[in-house]
């Protein structure tokens, strides 16, 4: 079953999808077996970042999806970019998140709050995929708490000059355009946080080594180093102070993105799963008709549809302009928890198999990990919404 809301009045339900969510669903779906698939276990072990793959994402419009057309994007809804971001991460969650970096954390913010010459400039090339995009946040000391920036951009009259270190940076090496979230005056708090546009190759910015990660090991991850960085004053987004409302307002949207691809890695191993108990035979029958598996596969597909509908709704809502940031924490939450215990399952089911690289679903359990981490752990989404839910008691 998939659900989509499509009415604002809460009484009205509508238990299906248009025609052209479908396409964009087989079309997301066929491209992961057609081009993903192949070659995906000797990516991980390697390490590779699926470099041909994304760039022919962007041909056929996954790096841009929500952008307008009028700045070289697709000019879909959320809604399909989260059935699109399913199917990709079902078979590569390394894949699908530079495609979730791209959408929901460079694209979006920049449509959303760039000037008209940083869109003509940055978002055409990054919306069509022509060229790809990183956030950059998290800080050796500056993880969960995003207030606690030790990048300094000084504003030196027509430019700042950048200083500092950004970790776990997706995206790390193969992007052309980086947003960068720096303290220019700590005596103001968050309220002296700028984002700034960076561009690869600016003198003093520096690639450091790939991360050599437990999961997602095709995801381009980095550590970056900036040292004198002149960025000019046009690069950054918004006014002076803006830059912590920027990164809280993306975080918030590309938590969507995060949730689909959690929902993607368990709904791909539930599907590998139950494809595997209809085939293994044991004690003369297939380990399906047992019991203790049957009621195993009855729960792991309970919790990936309520994690699904979580995740549309979320998105439903972003899309009617209404407030999410209670909800895509709630799908993130939810959905990245679901991807543990799934995937720890098909592990299970799959017995002595499952814990081979053959038969896929020992790599879904390791990258279902970092979907509880980055983009804001699970900790920090419990406080958002224990919040939310507070401020709603207290008529706030």
């Amino acid at each position: 079953m998939r659900v989509l809301f499509l009415q604002t009045n809460p009484l009205i339900m509508h238990f299906q999808f248009t025609e052209e969510h479908l396409m964009i669903q087989q079309a997301a779906r066929d491209f992961a077996h057609a081009e993903l698939l192949s070659g995906v276990i000797q990516r991980d072990e390697q390490q590779k970042f699926p470099a041909d793959a994304v760039r022919k994402m962007g041909e056929l419009g996954f790096m841009g999806m929500m952008v307008s057309t009028e700045f070289g994007g697709s000019g879909m809804d959320t809604v399909s970019y989260v059935l699109a971001m399913e199917e990709i991460s079902k078979i590569d969650a390394s894949a699908s998140v530079a495609m979730s970096v791209n959408n929901s954390l460079v694209c979006w913010g920049l449509e959303e709050y760039g000037s008209p010459e940083q869109k003509e400039k940055y978002l055409k090339p990054l919306a069509s995929g022509a060229i790809i995009g990183a956030f950059c946040l998290s800080e050796p000391e500056a993880g969960s708490d995003a207030t606690s920036q030790q990048t300094s951009a000084i504003d030196m009259g027509d430019h700042y000059l950048l200083n500092g270190t950004k970790n776990w940076i997706t995206n790390g090496n193969s992007a052309s355009v980086y947003l960068v979230i720096a303290q220019t005056d700590a005596a103001k708090g968050h309220r002296g946080i700028n984002v700034l546009i960076v561009e690869k190759g600016m003198p003093g910015f520096i690639v450091g080594k790939k991360e050599d990660k437990m999961g997602i090991r095709g995801s381009d991850t980095h550590s970056l180093m900036f040292t004198d960085v002149k960025v000019p004053k046009e690069n950054r987004i918004g006014e002076d102070g803006f830059g912590f409302k920027f990164a809280m307002k993306t975080l918030s949207g590309g938590r969507i993105g995060i949730a689909a691809q959690a929902l993607g890695i368990a709904s791909g191993a539930l599907e590998l799963a139950a494809k595997y108990a209809t085939q293994r035979k044991s004690f003369g029958k297939t380990i399906g008709e047992h019991q203790g598996v049957a009621f195993k596969l009855a729960d792991m597909a309970t919790k990936v549809e309520a994690a699904r509908l979580l995740v549309l709704k979320s998105a439903w809502l972003k899309d009617q302009n209404l407030p999410y940031d209670k909800e895509s924490a709630m799908a993130k939450l939810y959905a990245s928890e679901v991807a543990m215990e799934v995937t720890t399952e098909a592990v299970q089911i799959h017995g002595g198999y499952g814990f081979v690289k053959e038969y896929h679903v020992e790599r879904l359990m390791r990258d279902a990990k970092i979907t509880q981490i980055y983009e804001g752990t699970s900790e920090i989404q419990r406080i958002v919404i224990s919040r939310a839910v507070l401020n709603e008691a207290a008529g706030i």
